[in-house]
């Protein structure tokens, strides 16, 4: 059986400030911090060895991978960061306070953009221009629905985490709470109308252990 560990980062400053990120850098804050910590520490009692960790490019997800393996001593790991991985972007609603959103345009508008999966937010007039992806010949989206999200992380999977798995390695992703909403979907083949209710908590890592198919065989929350 092979083991694959997700975890979503530590408390951003935005996640505090009920504030739209996507793509926008923002630190953790010190509840974030204490939460890696506390992730780490329950990762490294589990025992699981990985073999790679995989992060995205934002530095949130980043500070939590980093703190997540020295707790568990597993900081020579292998580490890629891809965009793929990055957090759905929120598009024109970046920045923006959600309470506000919700405000002005009312509940039901604020539960589509927030949660549905095939819905587009506000998008850019154009987008940002970022140096960290420019070598990659990446251009920041102008805004993301989670299907759109979904489409761009299922390569990742199928060419840089899957082929790990099927190998026998244990892998390890810490990324943010729509992208790991995609991969979840994915995983668990839950419809594109049920996806609306998961949510993934800040902090806590979720634990999936696989057949040789690639098949469920248990999951666990670890908190």
């Amino acid at each position: 059986m092979v083991k694959l560990v997700i975890l979503r980062h530590g408390e951003s400053q935005a996640n505090r400030d009920g504030v739209f990120t996507g793509w926008s850098d923002v630190a953790l804050t010190e509840k974030g911090i204490e939460q890696a910590h506390a992730a780490g520490k329950i990762i490294s009692h589990t025992g699981i060895q990985f073999e790679h960790l995989h992060t995205s490019m934002l530095k949130r997800a980043i500070m939590t991978a980093n703190i997540v393996l020295e707790e568990a001593g597993q900081l020579y790991l292998p580490v890629t960061k891809s965009w793929r991985l990055n957090e759905r972007h929120y598009g024109a609603l970046r920045g923006l306070k959600k309470a506000e959103v919700k405000a002005k345009v009312g509940e039901k508008q604020f539960k589509l953009w927030r949660r549905s999966y095939k819905v587009v937010p506000p998008l850019l007039e154009k987008p940002d221009q970022d140096s960290r992806y420019e070598p990659l010949g990446v251009t920041e989206p102008l805004g993301e629905s989670l299907a759109m999200a979904y489409d761009r992380l299922m390569p990742y999977w199928q060419d840089e985490i899957a082929p790990r798995l099927l190998d026998g390695h244990n892998q390890l992703v810490v990324a943010h709470g729509s992208t790991l909403r995609a991969l979840i979907k994915y995983i668990e083949r839950i419809n594109d109308h049920d996806i609306d209710a998961l949510e993934v908590p800040n902090g806590v890592p979720i634990e999936y252990e696989f057949d040789q198919q690639l098949s469920i065989v248990d999951k666990k929350t670890l908190d």
